[in-house]
């Protein structure tokens, strides 16, 4: 069995969760589990190839120091790379205990945290450590604290020897249903490669700067070209068009709505009471605002999709009465 351990402290001598990550690491090596520790602090610009680690373990250990607000900014950073770089299919067999180790207020909504942000990613959280202590002599000096450490290392190894299986949480639903990743088909090899291409601040600063050459070298050949007259689109006509013959008025409702459509340059006007009034216009007070591209919007139309699904996936983004941008989804169907 093999155990990783992910500190993303600030490494300083006084910080009481190293105090509780060097207990918990030596009762699981008392059980002769192979433990490897990292520290973030450490290595910050490899933070982005940690994620490779996680393919040999069999359970892992977040560690964070609360010294004023949340988990912290390495720790963030780490899950991060997990979400965008990890193996979802190996994370989701890896059993994770978060240690929360407080000198200000919030460990147990940090360690929520932990525990969330492992169940979205597809892998199995299990309720750790969450305590405040002023300073490393609170947990010395006190045998009980330190049986209650020991006990939370054991239960934590028996977890994954046992490997216990949960009962399914909203969290993995909503990770199923709604949250849409652009997945890449990478190989482990091309993954691991982008991860250290995205740790090396040189390779992303070059990058950046080839694209705004390439930019402005295609935008000054395009001012030197005559300008011709621009081709009419039939989508326009068609996504209003689909509007109009999917319109069901409501008994009573009227509401104003902008549609800002980014691909399009445009943003589509919408007036809706007893009769329909939807035209391409300026971006007028309404009384809610939406952002989608004209694809989504197709795929609406066509029955594919819902103005309320966009929205949970954060392809659409809206501000305004919320009560009123539901009404879409009845006003607006096949």
């Amino acid at each position: 069995m093999k155990v990783n351990v992910y500190y993303g402290g600030r490494g300083l001598l006084e910080d009481p969760t190293l105090f509780v990550v060097e207990k918990i690491i030596q009762v699981l090596q008392e059980l002769r589990v192979e433990v490897t520790r990292y520290n973030m602090y450490e290595d910050k610009s490899g933070i982005a190839t940690l994620p490779n680690t996680l393919k040999d373990c069999d359970g892992v250990i977040l560690a964070a120091s609360l010294e004023w607000f949340g988990i912290g900014g390495y720790m963030q950073q780490f899950l991060d790379m997990c979400w965008l770089y990890g193996d979802k299919e190996k994370i989701a067999s890896l059993y994770m205990m978060p240690v929360v180790v407080a000198t200000a207020y919030g460990e147990q909504d940090a360690e929520l945290s932990l525990r969330k942000a492992w169940d979205v990613l597809g892998g199995i959280s299990e309720p750790g450590i969450a305590t405040y202590v002023d300073s490393t002599d609170v947990l010395e000096q006190e045998s009980q604290y330190l049986n209650l450490i020991e006990k939370k290392a054991e239960d934590f190894y028996r977890l994954i020897n046992k490997k216990t299986r949960k009962l399914p949480t909203s969290n993995t639903a909503v990770k199923n249903t709604l949250i849409k990743q652009n997945n890449i088909n990478l190989t482990p090899q091309e993954s691991e490669q982008l991860s250290k291409f995205v740790a090396d601040d040189g390779y992303v600063k070059k990058q950046k700067e080839d694209i705004e050459e390439l930019a402005a070298m295609f935008k000054q050949m395009l001012g030197d070209e005559e300008e011709a007259p621009e081709p009419p689109s039939v989508y326009e006509d068609d996504i209003i068009e689909g509007f109009y013959e999917n319109f069901h008025p409501e008994t009573g409702f009227a509401a104003s709505y902008v549609i800002i459509v980014p691909d399009m340059g445009k943003n589509l006007v919408i007036h809706v009471g007893k009769v329909l009034q939807c035209e391409y216009g300026a971006d007028v007070e309404a009384d809610v605002k939406l952002k989608a591209s004209s694809t989504m919007l197709r795929n609406i139309l066509a029955g594919k999709n819902s103005f309320q699904k966009g929205f949970m996936s954060g392809e659409i983004t809206a501000k305004g009465n919320f009560k009123t941008l539901r009404m879409l989804d009845q006003i607006f169907h096949i």
